[in-house]
Formats: structure tokens, sequence, C-alpha cells
């Protein structure tokens, strides 16, 4: 199903972090809105059992409205990530491979790639570990070329990839974005690949979604909230973006809870009068008594699932597992 949005809506005042251009479309009013600039198209795998969603945002008009830069944002919904069903993630990574290869091509021209994967996050914080992790995994060939000669990985069919985990500032004491400059500057990469870590608005989201995007990664976005953007502009080589979202703001969690409280109260006739007056109340108004409540006694917290460890471990390799068979032939 494709749709091109032509009609400008205002987004609601109140914000809730989210990373996911799907939530951001689905924060308009209605079954998403309407939005001037920006193109929709919905389809699902029922073999795979993966629901897919591709936003592109295509101007400036469709960028101010959804608060992200022009660009496309595909967005893999798949609820049995969250089980450990190896057969079921094999499948995922395989639909994963299918949209990086097809995204690569429109970014990179030629078949002989040279592409850097970057591991955005720090390691020993579990949630935002799945960049760090993933790079783990990969089977990074660059070290063949240096050790047998340019071109071995052309002549055996290979690609040129290499991998890095730049840490946080606060172990480094420098911004990733320096870090990776001076990496591109030595190794001269075609693409680079960057793996993050980001935060949801539904917690239903949390370890069930991939989001790949070819814009890159922006200030704000991902767990680190990363305070210099990594795109084509500030690396000067492209830069495609896959993350999974691992938080969720407390407060999110409490206005989805607030909202199925309202249905339920205004269903029963007994306390149907309670439900249709909070109902009444904007859901701007409710987020934000929701937020006065929260932030002074906890500040500005983020929940992450109970099985995170292994949610991270298993997600990492489907990650990577992903990216293989995107680039290796």
């Amino acid at each position: 199903m494709a749709m091109n949005y032509v009609i400008e809506k205002e987004k609601p005042d109140f914000e809730v972090r989210t990373d996911l251009a799907l939530e951001e479309r689905e924060s308009f009013p209605g079954d998403g809105g309407e939005i001037a600039g920006v193109s929709l198209r919905e389809w699902q795998d029922k073999e795979k059992q993966v629901k897919l969603t591709e936003v592109k945002i295509l101007d400036e008009r469709g960028a101010k409205a959804m608060g992200k830069p022009e660009g496309t944002y595909l967005t893999l919904e798949a609820d049995q990530l969250a089980e450990k069903d190896e057969n079921y993630h094999e499948q995922v990574s395989q639909e994963l491979a299918r949209h990086v290869r097809r995204l690569i091509g429109h970014m990179v021209k030629g078949k002989e790639r040279k592409i850097l994967v970057v591991g955005l996050g720090n390691l020993y914080v579990t949630p935002d570990a799945l960049g760090p992790k993933a790079v783990e995994h990969l089977q990074v060939t660059r070290h063949l070329e240096q050790q047998y000669g340019e071109g071995f990985c052309r002549e055996k069919g290979l690609p040129v990839l290499s991998g890095i985990v730049p840490g946080v500032m606060a172990q480094t004491g420098m911004e990733t974005a320096e870090i990776l400059k001076g990496i591109i500057q030595e190794t001269k990469p075609d693409l680079l690949i960057a793996i993050d870590a980001l935060a949801a608005r539904s917690i239903r989201r949390l370890g069930t979604t991939i989001q790949v995007t070819d814009t890159g990664i922006h200030p704000g976005s991902g767990v680190g909230n990363h305070r210099h953007s990594l795109t084509k502009e500030s690396l000067g080589v492209p830069v495609l973006a896959i993350g999974v979202p691992t938080v969720v703001g407390a407060a999110a969690i409490v206005h989805d809870t607030v909202n199925t409280m309202i249905e339920t109260l205004a269903n029963n006739m007994s306390t149907k009068g309670m439900g249709d007056f909070i109902q009444e109340m904007s859901s701007d108004d409710q987020y934000d008594l929701i937020r006065e409540l929260l932030e002074p006694e906890f500040g500005n917290l983020y929940v992450t699932p109970p099985n995170i460890d292994e949610m991270i471990q298993r997600l990492s390799f489907t990650i990577s597992e992903g990216i293989h068979q995107a680039v290796f032939d």
C-alpha cells in the first residue's frame, strides 16, 4: 500500500522521546495523519511474520513536521524477536539483509565497496551495548588485504569489511565523530554502517523493532544521545544507520497505561463518568500531568526490559548476520 501525503497538520505540542520515524508518524492525529512532504508504504511478509513500514521524508516540509532529516526510514516489526527462536531470528536476518543490500546499492555505486561498521554505545551498560556486541560478531576482512596484498578480497569475492567500537566520551575523552574522522581519513571506506541502541515511545517495540535509515545518526538519537552528527555531511562518506529500541521513557509507559485505564473506565457502566472525565483531557494535558508528577521524584527516567542481557545478545547476532548476508556474495 503506497500513499503520498499532501495535507499539512501540526504535531501535538508535547514530546514523548522516540528515535523511530514510525512512531513520529503515528504521533499525528487519526491513523498517522496526512503529512505534507512524507510518503508511507506498509506491507506484511506473512511467511516471515514481519511487518515492514517505509517512511520517506521527501522535502523540508516533511523534515520539519517529522523532526527528522530527509531520507528513507525502514522499520521491521517482528514480535517474535523477543523469543529465543534461532530459526526466526535467521529469517529476520535474511529480511534485514535484503533491505540493507538495497539501500547500500542506492548509497554507493559499484560492487567493490570498502565498508566500515561502527558499534556505537557503551559495552559496559547493557541497554547501550547493542552496537559493540554486534561488531564483536562481525567477520572482518580488511586485514586480509594487508596480509595478502591489495585486491585479495576482490579475487576471493569478499567485501573489504572493517569494524570499530569507538566507546563513549566518558571513556575516551573524545567525541565519536572526532575518532571516526581520523579512521576514515586513514582507511578511506566507501560506506559507514552505524549500529546503535535507540529509545522508543511504546514498550511493545522494545527488542522487537529494527530501524534502518540512510540518513545517518543525528544529535539526540540513540540511548547515548550523541552530541555530534554522524552523516555524509559531517564525515564525508554515506552513513547507513541500524538501530533497535532498548529503552522507553517512564512517562511514556504511564501515558500508555492511563489510556488503557481510561478505556476500561469508560466501558464500565459503574465508572463511565470518571472515564469520560479523564478522557475529556487532551493528550497534551494527560502527558504533562504525568510528567509533572514523575520527573520531580524520579528525574528523566528510562526503563528497559528485565531480560535485556539475553535480548542484546540475540539481537546483536541477528544484526551482524544481516550485515554479513548483505555484503558477502
